[in-house]
């Protein structure tokens, strides 16, 4: 109430009571007359907090203040290859409270009413608050997408809630669901850590950022430039009205993706079909362009959906997919490692030509089992196949085979080769938590174990086990510089950044690892031998597929040995197809060029089926790539039992 409203206490005579009127009049009129100058004349400060301007004001209205406040951009989109939109921004209603203007005695009875209306807890809110940013003048959200009938209610109560704040935010929503998650990610709160280390680049504590996938490794190019606009705010931290605009926003950029979102689909439902079939939890599958390093599709099972934390994921559905034993949160194409098993038999092959361990018209006796002292290294049918050149060895994939060439070539020089063909590091694909893989040298042995690589270590490292450890991305790569006559491209996702108004900020162009070191004979060698790997039926009928593959099958033990004394085991299949990849324009079946526009690699954890649950897996894919209407799989394969089971 002010001073002119009271009550009269006494009667008070007409002149003294005219003469205190005009002195109050004028007094207010000089206030008012300053208070408007200081405010057309103000400007921000530059420290934690905000620039106070103060007044004399009515009794609704209390003191203002102004303030220079950031201006968010417009997160960029993100679209595949055929350009079709992966990813929007829809705005939200998010509730924030500025410390700075929430009174500690009036702190417990705005925090009861907002649990109230945002039915979440005292407790949570004041978690939120006293975990938030150090400066008292950050705003801190405590509810995200609100509904907007409350958002309305907490704009219009001020008076009882003073310092809350109601915002604009944009939530990103993945158009594809689970489809595309672990290529694109999804963006998140910004962490109180995360915003000590990002604050000097202009983060604010209550921005959202790109967490994984190309949302975390593009967030520079996506996120784009902040503005800067000046405010007038009252006592109660409520905005009256925008002063004017000092910096525009900047939009981000927009990304488009090598992948390709009906190649993903088709890659998706071979893989899954295979998994479910042979009643599998885990596999992965990866298609790229042996070219260019394009990747066309990147499939990892079991996934998730990146809508649960872009839209904030309950602490229940978080913990179940930490606690899953599958680990849907890890994309098991880039960062999940595991003995490549026999289709590590490139780099053997590859490097015994290359050193002339072995030519292509010499063979090597593949025997039931090569012994080193007392123990025998048996080959995988407990048989042998006799005198075997490189094209018939690769064919039937024999262990003793192989043995014999790693042996010949030594650990060093089969380490040499692996490094080639991009074994033992991160392949550069422009997605976070990539792993390196594992080549062993009697270095690494040394510096691990403390002692050298032993002889049959040897033995395992030139089949793909023992130490050996790959991912599938790197096993697809290997094949695709097999596919295009040795040249390794480094992987990529991203295609092209483009500006906001569409002009093309960066183009693709396909970044070269390094050109392998062997003669285009040799892989020529390798390719017409991966390809009697389908031709021999190695892979059962798909050589009966109206289109030329090539490829190689592995079967990789890991773990411990069950009652039975077997190790389980996974499955591997690696291939491409050549340009000319019908039968009826390439009637020889012949790989000979190195033109291949397509190849892949598929791995299957823990199988132990029948026959080839990832060859079964790429039969099928084929079938659908190339729109072939006959159905070759063979389901029969897929019946879940140990094929090593009873050999000794």
């Amino acid at each position: 109430m002010s001073v002119l409203e009271q009550p009269l206490a006494h009667q008070r005579r007409p002149a003294r009571f005219v003469a205190f009127g005009v002195a109050v009049v004028v007094v207010l009129g000089g206030l008012t007359l300053r208070l408007s100058s200081m405010q057309l004349a103000g400007s921000p400060g530059t420290g934690d907090g905000p620039a106070s301007i103060t007044g004399v004001a009515g009794p609704d209205r209390g003191s203002t203040t102004a303030v220079l406040e950031p201006i968010p951009s417009t997160r960029g989109l993100i679209y595949d290859r055929a350009g079709r939109q992966l990813v929007e921004n829809v705005p939200t209603f998010t509730i924030r409270v500025r410390p700075a203007d929430l009174p500690l005695s009036r702190r417990p009875d705005v925090v009861e009413r907002l649990a109230g209306l945002l039915d979440t807890t005292p407790a949570d809110i004041n978690s939120t608050l006293d975990s938030g940013s150090a400066s008292r003048f950050d705003a801190i959200p405590i509810a995200r997408d609100v509904p907007e009938a409350t958002a309305r209610l907490i704009a219009e109560d001020g008076l009882t809630l003073p310092g809350v704040e109601v915002a604009v935010e944009p939530r990103r929503d993945y158009l594809t669901g689970t489809l595309l998650t672990q290529v694109v990610g999804y963006t998140g709160a910004l962490s109180a850590e995360g915003y000590t280390e990002l604050k000097d680049k202009g983060y604010l504590p209550d921005d959202r950022i790109g967490k994984a996938g190309v949302e975390l490794t593009y967030e520079d190019v996506l996120r784009g430039t902040y503005g800067a606009q000046q405010v007038e705010k009252d006592g109660t931290g409520r905005t009256i009205r925008v002063v004017g605009v000092e910096t525009p926003p900047k939009a981000g950029d927009s990304l488009v993706l090598t992948l390709d979102t009906k190649e993903q689909k088709l890659a998706e439902k071979a893989l899954l079909w295979g998994l479910q079939k042979a009643k599998l939890t885990r596999g992965a599958m990866v298609v790229m362009n042996p070219q260019t390093g394009e990747i066309l599709a990147m499939v990892s099972y079991p996934t998730y959906d990146a809508n649960l934390f872009s839209q904030g994921i309950s602490n229940a559905e978080f913990d179940k997919l930490l606690s899953n034993p599958d680990k849907p949160l890890i994309n098991h194409a880039i960062g999940d490692i595991q003995p490549p098993g026999s289709t590590y038999k490139i780099v053997t092959g590859t490097g015994s030509l290359a050193e002339k361990v072995i030519s292509t018209t010499s063979t090597v006796e593949s025997k039931p089992y090569v012994q080193l002292g007392a123990t025998k290294f048996w080959e995988w049918n407990r048989q042998g196949w006799g005198p075997l050149d490189i094209y018939e060895g690769f064919a039937h994939s024999s262990d003793t085979f192989f043995y014999q060439l790693a042996q010949r070539l030594g650990i060093e020089r089969l380490a040499y080769w692996a490094r080639q063909f991009g074994f033992g590091s991160p392949t550069g694909i422009d997605l976070p938590n990539e792993a390196a893989g594992l080549v062993p040298t009697n270095q690494w042995k040394m510096d691990t174990f403390g002692q050298d690589i032993f002889p049959g270590e040897v033995l395992q490292a030139g089949i793909g086990q023992g130490y050996d450890l790959a991912t599938v991305l790197q096993i697809a790569n290997a094949y695709s510089a097999l596919a295009n006559g040795g040249r390794l491209y480094q992987p990529q996702v991203v295609r092209e950044i483009d500006a906001s108004d569409g002009t093309v900020v960066r183009p693709f162009e396909p970044k070269l690892i390094r050109k392998i070191s062997a003669s285009a004979a040799i892989f020529t060698a390798m390719r017409e031998a991966a390809r009697r790997v389908v031709t021999s039926r190695h892979t059962y009928n798909l050589a009966d597929l109206p289109i030329v593959v090539a490829g190689k099958t592995g079967t990789a033990e890991f773990g411990l040995r069950d009652k039975n004394g077997v190790l389980p085991y996974s499955h591997w299949f690696a291939g491409f197809v050549p340009k000319n990849a019908w039968k009826k324009d390439n009637p020889t079946g012949s790989v000979a060029k190195p033109d291949s526009e397509l190849a892949f690699a598929v791995f299957t954890y823990d199988s132990r089926t029948l026959g080839n649950v990832a060859t079964e897996v790429a039969k099928y894919y084929l079938q659908l790539h190339y729109g072939i209407q006959k159905d070759y799989r063979l389901p029969q394969l897929l019946k879940r039992t140990n094929f090593y089971q009873g050999r000794t």
